[in-house]
Order: C-alpha cells, then structure tokens, then sequence
C-alpha cells in the first residue's frame, strides 16, 4: 500500500467531521472517494495530503508515519489539487506550473535543468505546452484546472489527490480532465461530485456524517440500495447500446 489512514478523525469545537475512517491505497490504483455534501471528503483528503494533522488516527506513507516525516518530504511525494485552487492573476502558465518544483528547491539546489524538464513534461502531459506564455486571468476554466493539475506532476509525485476535479466545469471540459486523470501514470486519489465518473474508478471509498461506510469496486458500491440510502436517489443502471458503456440514472424517491 503506497498510502493508508488508520482510526483517521478530525473534530471542530468538539463537532467530529470525519469519525473513524481506515482505509488503505495501492500503488497505481485510481481510487474514489464519494458521498453527500458535507459528508467529510474535503478534510479527508487534506488529512492524506499530510495538510491537515488528524485530530485521531494515523496517516502512513509507503508505510511511514506522515506526522514523523518532514514536510518537504511529504510535499516531494504526495500532491494536492484543491476544489478552491486560485492563483495570481498576473502569472503565466509557466511560472504556475513552477511553483510545483518548490518542494525540491533550496538555497543549494536552485532551479536547474532538471526543474525545466519537470515543468516542460507536466505541461506536454496536460496539453498546455502551447499556452505557456499566456497569463492565467487570459484561461477557461477547463485550462486553469489543466494548469493546477499540471503544476501538481511538476512536483513529480507518487500519489496524486484530487478534489472534485471537474467541479463547476462545462461538459467537454469535464470528459477532457477526467480522460487526462485517468491517463496519468501515478497513483490517483479524487473525491467526485459526478456518481457515473466514478464508475472509472477501481475502487471506491462512501463517506456519509463524516464516517466510511462502504468500501470496494464500483460495480459493488453503486448499486441501488446503497445509492438510496447515502444520496436519497433511486438508480437503474442502463448499457449504452453504441459503446456498451455502464450509465447511472438517477430519479428522486
């Protein structure tokens, strides 16, 4: 397992937001994390990101304990992209993706041709080679997102997390990020909005009151009982009959 949470809580002014969640990450898996709004996916994630200490529990790393490693450790091989990502309007492309060699920088070691290579080869892998000299107030939001991604394999990472990648995105740029994530050749962790993305997944994690309560491959976790009881939603699976893809459909109860 390249990343596992034991017995992971984390309270506010006494109030649990995530209660008791243990769950282990394989190395190269695509792993998903879904359930309600306000259901604790967000403060999950950042407690796996080692950017939030649990208030219980334990995070490990390739089998280490995140809170004994350094920082700049962690940040070198685990990579977030936030839901709420932002950066200065007034910064290319390039210098965004930058940003994600800070971990690997110092005084002794400043910006090299490896630095270069790194950058130049995240922003090939999400197709913004082309749109290095643009300003970010100048991108869609499609390219902005394809930017943040880009500036978190800059950090060359072995898991990368992700929150609700494809939020508030129009559909072509929705199928286009998730085609681009579940290309990527690293170990990918992503809370999703969307319940038919995350049929791609290989396996699922359902978080509901901030608790786990079912883990497993999607062909076992998105069934209708289970929809029912998490989301209030009744599900029929359908088969597409040009590609035979799976879709969910959902009606209210």
């Amino acid at each position: 397992m390249i990343l596992s949470g034991e017995g992971l809580g984390w309270r506010v002014q006494g109030r649990a937001i995530v209660s008791d969640v243990t769950l282990s990450v394989r190395r190269g898996e695509r792993f998903g994390l879904i359930g309600p709004n306000g259901s604790g996916k967000s403060s999950l994630l950042r407690m796996l990101a080692g950017i939030r200490a649990p208030s219980e529990g334990e995070v490990r790393l390739e089998g280490q304990p995140l809170s004994r490693l350094p920082r700049r450790d962690v940040a070198q091989r685990v990579a977030l992209v936030e839901q709420q990502a932002e950066t200065t309007e007034r910064i290319t492309v390039r210098d965004a993706v930058e940003l994600g060699r800070t971990p690997w920088l110092s005084a002794l070691h400043p910006f090299s041709d490896e630095d270069e290579t790194a950058v130049q080869a995240a922003l090939v892998a999400v197709g913004m080679q082309d749109f290095a000299a643009r300003y970010w107030h100048t991108l869609s939001g499609g390219e902005r997102q394809r930017v943040h991604i880009a500036r978190a394999l800059a950090q060359r990472p072995g898991v990368l997390i992700l929150d609700e990648p494809t939020n508030h995105l129009d559909i072509g740029s929705r199928l286009s990020i998730m085609a681009l994530v579940e290309g990527l050749p690293v170990t990918t962790i992503a809370a999703l909005h969307d319940l038919n993305e995350a049929m791609a997944c290989d396996r699922l994690a359902v978080l509901q009151d901030g608790q786990l309560i079912a883990l497993g491959p999607p062909d076992e976790i998105l069934v209708p009982p289970l929809l029912r009881k998490v989301f209030g939603v009744e599900a029929h699976l359908l088969t597409d009959p040009v590609d035979g893809a799976r879709i969910l459909r959902f009606k209210p109860i």
